[in-house]
């Protein structure tokens, strides 16, 4: 039997209490809580997937804060943001290989224009289809970019 993600994040918490990692239990606390209050806003136990979702949020806020930190030279802040982002990583399925998500966008676009789509409102389509498939496991700006750049490929003269 598989362990949930919540399951998993409340055995870390635990842990982290038992170790007494207060930076560690912070972040994990964190990420707790922005579940909860989901849960509670949707009235309803969050999905593995959907908890996922919570997670890229999380680490996508935390990339940015790095990247503001690092920018106005406050690096101990960027510090403690890159920490926290290590942490939650550990709650992202493994990460898509370049390959995997270059087939995806492939198949994406060769269903798409089996369709009859082109162009830019092609780039909606594949970008859903491409979102579902590697949902957690690629950062969809970068995914975005190859699927712009593919699309720009194959429209040209």
């Amino acid at each position: 039997m598989t362990v949930s993600i919540t399951e998993r994040l409340s055995e870390e918490i635990k842990l982290a209490m038992r170790a007494r990692n207060s930076d560690r239990l912070s972040a994990l606390r964190m990420l707790q809580a922005a579940i909860k209050q989901k849960e509670v806003d949707d009235r309803k136990e969050l999905s593995d997937s959907e908890v996922i979702a919570i997670v890229e949020r999380q680490v996508k806020q935390r990339r940015e804060s790095i990247a503001a930190f690092e920018q106005a030279g406050r690096s101990e802040s960027a510090a403690k943001e890159q920490a926290e982002l290590n942490i939650l990583q550990e709650f992202m399925p493994e990460a898509a290989s370049q390959d995997e998500v270059m087939a995806v966008i492939e198949a994406a676009l060769a269903e798409v224009r089996a369709s009859g789509i082109t162009g830019g409102a092609a780039m909606g389509k594949v970008m859903g289809m491409v979102k579902e498939a590697l949902a957690g496991r690629a950062d969809m700006s970068t995914v975005s970019s190859l699927v712009r750049q593919k699309i720009n490929e194959n429209s040209g003269p």
